[in-house]
């Protein structure tokens, strides 16, 4: 599953990736991968991965860090700042975009495959009020 988070600088893209992870059983410090690049958590045999490009100056780093590789069946990818990496990072299945309104945010989810409107029906089955 790959998910791209899609907004602002403090927008709460990390704060969002932390409370998933949370959710899903994960105790530890949730750090932001700015200057790592990917924050890696294994939850219940799931690997987690939690990119950052926003320092990257080229698209190519990239194809550079060896990213790719991590982009696996087994593993749930989650990316801030995917333009950053365009044309190398893979195909969202859900993009996530986070917008600032009056005093708070709201998020938008979009289903870009068939795997991500499966995760999204799930996620509304569960959701009390959740819209179409």
């Amino acid at each position: 599953m790959v998910v791209w988070l899609d907004g602002d600088l403090g927008a709460g893209k990390t704060t969002l990736v932390r409370s998933l992870l949370r959710a899903c059983g994960h105790v530890g410090p949730v750090k932001s991968p700015t200057y790592t690049l990917v924050e890696i958590y294994v939850i219940s045999r799931i690997y987690w991965y939690h990119f950052d490009f926003y320092r990257f100056n080229f698209p190519e780093e990239f194809v550079d860090a060896g990213l790719g590789e991590y982009f696996r069946d087994d593993a749930v990818c989650l990316v801030e700042w995917p333009e950053k990496a365009a044309d190398h990072v893979p195909s969202p299945d859900i993009i996530v975009r986070f917008h600032f309104v009056e005093n708070g945010r709201t998020l938008e989810f979009v289903a870009c495959s068939q795997e991500g409107q499966k995760c999204l029906n799930v996620l509304k089955s569960g959701w009390p009020g959740a819209a179409d």
